[in-house]
C-alpha cells in the first residue's frame, strides 16, 4: 500500500509552498488595499476561518480515507439551527455549544449509514442529502432568519483564557486529539489504508466498515462543533448558511496535500490551506472584486491543483472509486 507522508504535522514542501503563498498574498493585498493589514481586517479574518479550519478537519479524514461529503455545509446549517433554538429556550453556554457537535455527529451517523451500510456511492449519497438536509433548513426557518439570539455563547466561546482565544485553544486541542488518534492509535493506519485500497484493507483485516462510520460521525462532531461557533461569532442563523462551505473546505483540505485519492493527508497543510483561501477570499472583496466571485476562485484554485497533481489515469481511477462509494 502506498504510504501517506511521514508525518501528519510536519512541514513538507507543500506546506513551505502554501507559507509562502501566504506571505505572498499577505503582502500583495497589503498593498493594493489601506484597510487589509489593519487588526480590524485581520481579526474578520482568523474569525471567518473559524468554521472552516474545523470542517477542513473533518473533510480531511474523509478524503484521506477515499470518500467525501458534499453535504457537509448544510449540515453545520442544521446543527446552527440546534443551537440557536436551544439559546432560545433559555439553555446554558455549556449545553448550547455542546449541541452542535451532537447534533452534527447524529447526521454524520445517518450520513455514514446511508454511504457505508447502504452501500451508496459516497458522492451520490451526499449529494441526495445536501438535498434533504437543504429542504430541513428551510422548513425550519420557515424562510426567516434566527436572529437576535442571546448573547451567553457569544461571551462564553468568545472569551479568553490567559489571552488566549477560546477558539484558538479549541482548534489547537482537536488537531492534538486528530494527530494523537492518527500517529499513536490503530485509526491512523486503517484510515489510510482504506484509502489507498478498500480491499486490501478489508484482506489485511482492517475493520472497514467501523473505521467508515466513525469517520463520519467525527467529520460530523467537528462541523457541528463550528456550527457552535457560527452562531456565537454572527448571533443569527442565514437562509444561504454552509452553501459554499463544502467547496470551501475540499479545496483547503486539497490545497493543503491531502490527496483527494485517499491515503495521504495532512493536518498542518489543510490549517494552512485554510488560511490562504481565507486571505485571498478577504482580499479580492477588499480591492473590488464582488462576493459573487469567490466561489469561482475557490473553484479555479482547486481544479488548478488538480490538474498538476493528478494524470488523466488517477481523475478515471478517482471517478471509479467515488462511483463504487
Amino acid at each position: 500500500m502506498r504510504r501517506s507522508s511521514p508525518h501528519f504535522l510536519a512541514m513538507g514542501g507543500r506546506e513551505w509552498a502554501l507559507f509562502s503563498a501566504i506571505i505572498l498574498a499577505a503582502l500583495v493585498f497589503t498593498v493594493a488595499s489601506p484597510f487589509f493589514a489593519t487588526m480590524g481586517n485581520i481579526d474578520t479574518i482568523i474569525r471567518n476561518s473559524i468554521e472552516l479550519m474545523l470542517v477542513g478537519l473533518g473533510m480531511t479524514l474523509l478524503l484521506a480515507m477515499g470518500g467525501i461529503d458534499v453535504s457537509i455545509g448544510i449540515v453545520m446549517g442544521l446543527a446552527a439551527i440546534g443551537v440557536a433554538n436551544a439559546l432560545l429556550a433559555g439553555w446554558g453556554a455549556l449545553p448550547a455549544a455542546l449541541l452542535g457537535p451532537a447534533i452534527g455527529a447524529a447526521l454524520g451517523l445517518l450520513t455514514g449509514s446511508v454511504v457505508v451500510i447502504g452501500r451508496i456511492p459516497a458522492i451520490v449519497g451526499t449529494l441526495g442529502l445536501f438535498g434533504v438536509y437543504r429542504t430541513a433548513v428551510f422548513a425550519l426557518l420557515g424562510g426567516q432568519w434566527l436572529s437576535g439570539l442571546p448573547t451567553n455563547l457569544t461571551g462564553f466561546l468568545g472569551a479568553t483564557v490567559l489571552g488566549i482565544p477560546v477558539a484558538a485553544i479549541a482548534i489547537a486541542i482537536v488537531y492534538l486529539a486528530l494527530w494523537l488518534a492518527l500517529r499513536r492509535t490503530p485509526f491512523g493506519p486503517h484510515l489510510l489504508s482504506i484509502g489507498n485500497s478498500e480491499e486490501k484493507a478489508r484482506l489485511s483485516g482492517v475493520p472497514v466498515t467501523k473505521v467508515r462510520l466513525a469517520t463520519f460521525v467525527v467529520s460530523g462532531a467537528l462541523t457541528g462543533l463550528a456550527a457552535s461557533f457560527y452562531v456565537a461569532n454572527y448571533r443569527n442563523v442565514e437562509m444561504a448558511i454552509g452553501s459554499t462551505l463544502a467547496l470551501d473546505a475540499i479545496a483547503a483540505v486539497v490545497l493543503g496535500g491531502t490527496s483527494i485519492m485517499g491515503g495521504r493527508c495532512s493536518l498542518i497543510g489543510t490549517a494552512l490551506g485554510v488560511i490562504l483561501l481565507r486571505i485571498l477570499q478577504n482580499g479580492l472583496l477588499l480591492v473590488g472584486v464582488p462576493s459573487l466571485w469567490q466561489p469561482v476562485v475557490t473553484g479555479a484554485l482547486l481544479i488548478g491543483v488538480l490538474a498538476l497533481e493528478m494524470p488523466t489515469s488517477q481523475l478515471v481511477a478517482l471517478k471509479t472509486k467515488w462511483m463504487r462509494g
